[in-house]
């Protein structure tokens, strides 16, 4: 305190610059986040009730279709809605994962990046090649960046998914210690 007053302090002092550096796995991650997102809002604003691998699928003739044709599309584009919304949320939360645990090494934020995009993209392409769907190839290709952030994680981490052994959140996205030493000088 100088005269009375608190001693001003400059910025830089009060906590240290945050390193935001991606690791590969992570943006892949985020990718596939993406790519799951972007399948929700095409579920949530363009897709039709019925596509024609649908109708295929079915076999339906056109008149059993006719006869049943309005109820069921209103039934479906409700549960494609419902549906987009749960990849939608899927897609945003993988983003986030990637952006905070899992770009900082923890070892919880892999296991839900493998439940959380095995459950869903990964099913989603297992059935779309079940049913012989003209998307099971661009749905194959989003599984694939979703495993090879897992794949390029386990690498990364050099072959183990462990969490670092300081698992300080602080220390990991900043490479500094709360008491502002090098991130490598502390004890591990």
């Amino acid at each position: 305190m100088a005269n009375g007053k608190p001693a001003m302090t400059n910025r830089s002092q009060l906590a240290p610059p945050v390193s935001y550096t991606w690791t590969f796995s992570s943006a892949l991650l985020a990718f596939a986040g993406m790519i799951i997102t972007g399948i929700g809002l095409y579920f949530i604003v363009l897709r039709p009730s019925l596509l024609p691998e649908d109708i295929r699928y079915i076999g339906l003739s056109a008149a059993e279709l006719e006869a049943i044709g309005p109820r069921l599309a209103t039934w479906l584009t409700h549960v494609f809605r419902v549906l987009g919304g749960y990849a939608l949320a899927t897609g945003a939360l993988l983003i986030a994962l990637a952006a905070t645990a899992f770009r900082t090494r923890h070892s919880v934020a892999v296991a839900g990046a493998l439940v959380g995009g095995a459950s869903s993209i990964g099913l989603m392409a297992v059935v779309n090649f079940m049913i012989d769907s003209d998307f099971k190839w661009a749905l194959l290709a989003g599984a694939l960046v979703w495993a090879l952030s897992l794949i390029v994680f386990w690498f990364e981490s050099g072959g183990s998914a462990d969490a670092p052994k300081n698992n300080n959140l602080y220390q990991a996205t900043s490479g500094r210690s709360p008491t502002h030493e090098p991130a490598d000088t502390i004890s591990k």
